[in-house]
């Protein structure tokens, strides 16, 4: 089989549509679909973007009938905590209804709360798997990383055909093993950093955790280490950085596909078998909409990155 991975869409309908269309995608019967090709994509369909249904009326039937796969992104996560009920309170959500937590939910609520096929979305989200395994690639929001992936299938048998209650609760307890398991997963490998620093993200909020190139050895440095809009690199530090956060990816392991991490320059690989597919395409100052084309090869090749801009708001 032969893909198309497809980045981070964040209910951008207009440039998915244009990048079905560039990579060869013809509609037929409600569905995209090409003739020789499966889309696989990385999650984070809704949030943000103007066309929080649209994207979803594309995704779920190319999903659903065979022509696309995709992962969970932690924006479908947090819109499950955020829909289900407390089980040990029914006073509060798994998702805390607060108010920078409803701000960052707030476009998808405008169109689906309250209707009468919002908990059914939600139920469709809880299908994606948290990870894929594929032949000849490994497809996953944030961070590829076995024992975390081992932990979770040896506890929960169905973990990547359904996100069953009892995961569901307690990935939503900040401190469980699951918590940390699906939070790097969907997030990425973070560390603090050193003597209390701290950076503004792309939202303006105060961050003293850095994500990191959790597959790169020869970072030395938190400012190399960091994997995120080159624009914020200026703002972390260059203190020495440890092993600590090296997750072992070898260049012989098959290629990975991640979304997530909101990069901002041209499309290339972040190693010779690691691509970031999340090219900001909700950013306010305008992004891209980013797709691979793989074909087989072991060690990825920039000239396979496909994309379509999404000028500013």
């Amino acid at each position: 089989m032969t893909y198309d991975l497809i980045g981070d869409i964040h209910g951008h309908s207009e440039p998915l549509t244009e990048l079905l269309n560039k990579l060869g995608y013809a509609r037929t019967d409600g569905v995209y679909r090409h003739a020789e090709r499966q889309v696989v994509f990385l999650g984070d369909f809704v949030d943000r973007g103007p066309d929080q249904r649209g994207v979803l009326e594309i995704v779920r039937p190319m999903i659903d009938g065979g022509a696309a796969l995709s992962v969970m992104g932690n924006h479908e996560f947090n819109a499950i905590a955020y829909h289900t009920l407390d089980p040990d309170d029914h006073n509060r959500h798994l998702r805390v209804h607060t108010e920078r937590n409803r701000s960052q939910h707030q476009v998808f609520l405008e169109v689906f709360e309250g209707t009468s096929d919002y908990a059914e979305t939600i139920e469709w989200f809880r299908t994606l798997p948290l990870w894929l395994d594929l032949d000849g690639i490994r497809v996953v929001h944030a961070c590829w990383d076995e024992a975390l992936m081992k932990l979770l299938q040896d506890k929960y048998s169905s973990v990547n055909e359904y996100l069953d209650d009892d995961l569901l609760v307690a990935a939503s307890r900040k401190g469980s093993e699951e918590y940390e398991a699906v939070e790097t997963l969907l997030k990425g490998k973070e560390i603090e950093l050193p003597d209390g620093q701290s950076f503004f993200d792309k939202d303006g909020n105060p961050r003293h955790n850095v994500r990191v190139r959790w597959f790169d050895g020869d970072a030395t440095t938190y400012q190399e280490a960091f994997l995120g809009p080159e624009k914020a690199r200026s703002h972390i530090p260059e203190d020495p950085i440890g092993a600590d956060h090296l997750i072992q990816y070898s260049h012989e392991d098959p290629p990975v596909f991640l979304g997530h991490y909101w990069l901002d320059t041209e499309p290339q690989v972040l190693a010779p078998n690691v691509a970031c597919l999340d090219y900001s395409v909700a950013a306010k100052s305008g992004g891209k909409l980013v797709a691979y084309r793989w074909s087989g090869e072991q060690r990825l090749d920039n000239d396979n990155f496909v994309f379509v801009e999404n000028g500013p708001e």
